[in-house]
């Protein structure tokens, strides 16, 4: 779970204008951060099937953001995977 400090944390480092609080880019940010908080998880408990599905979620919603941002914005897609690590 993320904690509102980690959370203001990340929104900060990706946002594009003072008053930013929910672009493509932060929403993409916050949820690479819960897949890999649900990976450690799923790494200790394996058999936690109802976490393992909503990790597919969070996986599949991320990708649909991330198709959206490469459709409006190549440039900030290539920074944003860049920044984050995605994509090797």
């Amino acid at each position: 779970m993320l904690t509102k400090e980690k959370t203001a944390e990340i929104a900060a480092e990706h946002r594009s204008h003072p008053t930013d609080s929910g672009s493509t880019e932060i929403q993409v940010a916050l949820l690479s951060e819960r897949i890999k908080q649900l990976t450690d998880h799923l790494r200790v408990h394996r058999k936690d099937f109802h976490s393992q599905r909503g990790l597919l979620q969070l996986v599949g919603r991320r990708r649909r953001l991330l198709r959206y941002l490469n459709r409006q914005s190549p440039a900030s897609y290539k920074a944003l995977i860049a920044k984050l690590g995605l994509r090797k």
